[in-house]
Parts: structure tokens; C-alpha cells; sequence
């Protein structure tokens, strides 16, 4: 009986466990969904103003040297935006790089949890054979 109980105990526990790291798992997608989801959105606003501000500040640069530098006032702006998109590239890239990987709490919690079974399963194996030779009667039957 007192081997049910512990294993009733050790499964309730288990279980236990397992719930409060899929919550876990579960408020931390919910929370990086969210945090992509306005990005996505911003992003999107920020490029079409940003695109229609930049063609008109093309078109009045082109106007402006039409009579005199043509090909060179569209080269200057292509360059121009080639840099920028460079420029904006590399600042996505370091934001990307700057989270944490997703789920990272969650991992750690069952590194965490697997390592104290683990723990709690040798510090068991071990104590075994000393309550074996410490009570022999038992091991008889």
C-alpha cells in the first residue's frame, strides 16, 4: 500500500509539474505573439509612410537636377536607398539577436526538473542497499 501511495504521489507530482510548465510555455507564446504581432503592424504603417516619403523626396531631387544632372540625381537616390535598406537590415538583424530564444523560461524550468529527478532518483538508488543491509529481515519477505 505504501507503494501505491508514493507512486499516487510521485504521479501527482509529475503531473503537477508538467501543468505549471505548459502554462508557463503557454503565457510565453501568448506574450512573444503578442510582442511580434504590434511589431508586424508598426512595421508595416512605418513602411508605407516611410516609402511615400522617400519617393517624393526622390522625385523633388530628381526635378531639382533634371536640367542639369539627370542621370546622377537618379543614381545619387538609388544609392541612397540601397544604403538605407542596408542600414535598416542590420538593425532588424541586431533586434532579432537581442531576445531571448522563445521559451527559453520554460526550457530552463524543465532542465531544472529533470535535474532534481534525477537527483532525487540517485539520492533513492543509493539509500536501497543501505536499507537493505540495515534491516536484512525485510529483504526475506
Amino acid at each position: 500500500m505504501a507503494i501505491l501511495a508514493a507512486a499516487r504521489c510521485a504521479a501527482s507530482t509529475l503531473l503537477d509539474m508538467a501543468h505549471t510548465r505548459l502554462a508557463l510555455a503557454a503565457v510565453e507564446f501568448r506574450e512573444d505573439a503578442q510582442r511580434m504581432l504590434v511589431y508586424l503592424a508598426m512595421g508595416a504603417v512605418a513602411v508605407f509612410l516611410v516609402c511615400g516619403a522617400i519617393m517624393l523626396a526622390a522625385l523633388f531631387v530628381i526635378v531639382l537636377f533634371w536640367d542639369t544632372y539627370p542621370l546622377q540625381a537618379t543614381a545619387g537616390m538609388a544609392i541612397l536607398f540601397a544604403l538605407g535598406a542596408l542600414a535598416i537590415l542590420l538593425k532588424i538583424k541586431s533586434a532579432l539577436g537581442a531576445h531571448p530564444p522563445m521559451l527559453q523560461s520554460t526550457i530552463a524550468e524543465l532542465k531544472n526538473d529533470v535535474a532534481q529527478l534525477r537527483g532525487h532518483a540517485a539520492a533513492v538508488t543509493s539509500s536501497n542497499p543501505a536499507e537493505r543491509h540495515a534491516h536484512p529481515e525485510k529483504t526475506h519477505g
